[in-house]
């Protein structure tokens, strides 16, 4: 099986961009006067969604000198948020070439074309120089790629000696069952979950100091919790990730949340930096 192109069948669709906008307009959004906080609730395609965002610019903190990497940007919600914030340049690789297509539109319309683009690439053969950015973001990522060693060696590799390395993934911390399908795989045959003792490693062997582990699995049930209080008050709003999944939302949803409630899994941060 050719894994980077299941994956990227996976979160392909049509209309992406179109669907966002139409999903604006029914909030009452003027489209063509938008920010990139405006989209937050349908490009942050991690748990915790925007408010963990926050916080890993918080904690990688580049500055307006440094070049981002985003590795597997998705519809650009982290880059955007990223480059917003703080005035960094941000590039931003992805498999899915509908994914990538909305986040360049999007980016222009939020007016951020000049710091945050985005193309087509794998993580595994990325085409860039060696030493070319200062920082590098790993966001909801790694449970597509099998090798992650190879991963690892390649963000090693363009990265300049010092150069941070913030990742964000779904790890398994317990035994139990990782139930499909997920929002990041229909199948086991794409779902590559691992162990922050697997990470740490692997990162080490590729020449990364590494901190200490941070779970956030209590922030992101709180955030889950009021986000599920508020659609029943209220009702589902129009600009979700359901937007961008599509009909098999709730599923993948339910069960990735009730994994995570069970303590099977958990979404663990980790900061590492270049040798």
């Amino acid at each position: 099986m050719d894994i980077e192109r299941a994956v990227a069948d996976h979160y392909g669709r049509t209309g992406i961009e179109a669907a966002i906008l139409e999903a604006l307009r029914a909030e009452g959004r003027d489209p063509d006067r938008i920010t990139a906080s405006d989209l937050s609730a349908a490009d942050e395609f991690h748990l915790g969604w925007h408010a963990v965002t926050l916080d890993l610019i918080a904690d990688l903190a580049p500055g307006p000198e440094d070049h981002l990497l985003d590795v597997g940007s998705g519809v650009g919600g982290p880059a955007r948020a990223f480059a917003d914030r703080t005035g960094c340049r941000v590039t931003g690789i992805d498999l899915t070439e509908a994914y990538v297509e909305a986040a360049n539109a999007l980016t222009r319309r939020c007016g951020l074309a000049d710091r945050a683009t985005f193309r087509v690439a794998s993580a595994l053969a990325m085409p860039f120089g060696a030493r070319t950015f200062d920082a590098a973001t790993l966001i909801h990522v790694g449970m597509n790629i099998a090798d992650k060693a190879g991963l690892f060696a390649q963000v090693r590799r363009v990265l300049k000696p010092g150069g941070r390395f913030c990742l964000y993934e779904v790890m398994r911390v317990a035994d139990g069952d990782i139930p499909h399908p997920m929002p990041w795989a229909a199948t086991a045959e794409t779902s590559f979950v691992e162990t922050p003792e697997t990470y740490r490693r692997l990162l080490a062997t590729a020449g990364f100091a590494v901190g200490e582990p941070i779970d956030r699995s209590a922030q992101v049930l709180a955030i889950g919790r009021a986000m599920r209080e508020r659609a029943a008050r209220t009702g589902v709003p129009p600009l979700g990730l359901h937007v961008l999944i599509g009909p098999a939302s709730n599923e993948r949803m339910g069960n990735v949340m009730r994994t995570l409630e069970s303590g099977t899994i958990a979404p663990v941060q980790m900061m590492a930096r270049a040798a």
